[in-house]
């Protein structure tokens, strides 16, 4: 223990068994105040008010138990110098009195102030750092062009603002960019990253960016993230050097497609809304295009779920959809019969589909073209009227009506009778008796030679 050094008292007080003050001796620290006056002066009154009950615990722990525990209070001097003291009492045995040792706490109620401080003063950075941070994101979200954020040590995506993502589907985040760069490029490109690195931004350069190889000037700077370094690329498109009409022509396909009179959308694979015009939003009475997109679109379909996934397979089957036939429903509870086709943007599985959405006037001719010759064949039932039971032409229409329909589900599905039974809402038993009662193939094609 010789190595240990303890700090002695900056206040002992002799007292007597009821708390009276003896004698006093002061540190250093505060060795100029007068404290003659307490000498005979109970101790409780020399401390703050919020002290009094303290001192009183204090003084009785100490003659019952011999030590008392330490207490916190304010010790006032005669000068008017308040200071915050830690005290503890020792009664020093038969009626010699007690003994009390205090410490002055000015330098940790300082420390703590300053802590409190600094925790606040962090708080107001951080709620700073979030200002920020939401002003970045929304310029981040609305700028016009394409802006890209990759790391330095892998070239991986770390954020793309809409206007990217549009525009570079394949550059999805968390995709490496240099392979969505041509070969050709890649070379060049990465030694531009490397001037930005070394000066903090580099000269824009011509890229060839995405599966079509479309070019793009590419800016290129420096920043810092948690994540590590990394860098800004700011993308502007380039039209061809020999195409002068385009060029000097602002209106972009998109801007031409927001404006058409039908309802226009772009999806992916599974069916999620990526784009929508202004009338698409009409149609399913939209409040935004951000209302939409991200959805499924087989939301607001006739049959969801049903009709989307009819569209999509016979997309990949034959690689377009004329004349979908269907019912959309608005998300205010509007119903509108519409045609749809289809699209999509490889010969192969589209990974982006393009589906054209236009409303049907009422009695209109689309309907009749659905129908086939039903109407024709209908008014052969209604000649024989007067010759033959209402019964039976009931039985038949009702009969030649299902038919029909049936084999319209089969030819829109290719003949698969699941998805057909879906279309039409039935069970697959179900599709399979009518099948079996109208003679009828996969293809809807009669069986031999069996009456319906």
């Amino acid at each position: 223990m010789s190595g240990v050094r303890i700090a002695p008292p900056d206040i002992t007080l002799i007292l007597d068994l009821d708390g009276v003050i003896r004698k006093v001796d002061l540190s250093s620290s505060i060795d100029g105040e007068r404290v003659e006056s307490w000498v005979g002066r109970p101790w409780a009154e020399t401390v703050g008010g919020d002290g009094l009950d303290d001192v009183r615990r204090l003084i009785q722990d100490a003659r019952d138990t011999g030590v008392s525990a330490f207490r916190q209070f304010t010790q006032r001097f005669p000068s008017g110098l308040e200071l915050p003291m830690e005290f503890t009492a020792v009664r020093l045995g038969g009626t010699a009195g007690l003994i009390a040792v205090g410490k002055n706490l000015q330098a940790v109620a300082e420390l703590e102030s300053r802590l409190v401080e600094a925790q606040q003063a962090i708080e107001r950075d951080y709620w700073k750092l979030r200002e920020v941070e939401t002003r970045y994101k929304l310029l981040f979200d609305v700028a016009n062009e394409p802006v890209l954020l990759i790391t330095a040590r892998d070239l991986r995506i770390v954020d793309a603002n809409p206007a990217a993502q549009r525009s570079l589907g394949e550059a999805a985040v968390g995709g490496e960019l240099l392979d969505t760069v041509s070969p050709r490029d890649r070379t060049a490109f990465t030694g531009m990253l490397e001037r930005a690195s070394e000066k903090g931004k580099a000269p824009g350069m011509l890229v060839h960016l995405g599966h079509e190889r479309r070019p793009w000037l590419v800016r290129a700077s420096v920043i810092g993230s948690t994540g590590g370094p990394g860098f800004m690329l700011q993308l502007s498109a380039l039209t061809g050097a020999g195409d002068t009409s385009v060029r000097s022509d602002p209106l972009r396909l998109e801007k031409l497609m927001a404006k058409a009179p039908d309802g226009i959308v772009v999806v992916d694979e599974d069916g999620v809304i990526i784009w929508a015009n202004d009338a698409f939003l009409d149609l399913v009475q939209g409040a935004s295009a951000a209302a939409v997109t991200g959805e499924r679109l087989g939301r607001w379909l006739g049959r969801p779920g049903a009709d989307l996934a009819v569209i999509i397979a016979n997309l990949r089957r034959h690689g377009m959809v004329r004349r979908f036939h269907t019912v959309l429903s608005g998300s205010l509870g509007g119903e509108l019969e519409v045609d749809i086709s289809a699209a999509g943007d490889g010969d192969a599985v589209p990974t982006r589909v393009g589906l054209i959405i236009r409303e049907l006037g009422h009695g209109g001719r689309s309907a009749d073209r659905a129908n086939g010759g039903l109407t024709e064949s209908l008014g052969a039932f209604t000649r024989q009227v007067g010759k033959t039971p209402l019964r039976s032409l009931v039985g038949e229409t009702v009969a030649m009506v299902e038919r029909h329909y049936i084999e319209a589900a089969l030819a829109l599905t290719g003949g698969n009778r699941t998805a057909a039974a879906g279309v039409l809402g039935l069970s697959r038993q179900s599709l399979y008796a009518k099948l079996d009662r109208y003679g009828l193939d996969a293809n809807g094609g009669a069986q031999g030679e069996r009456d319906g």
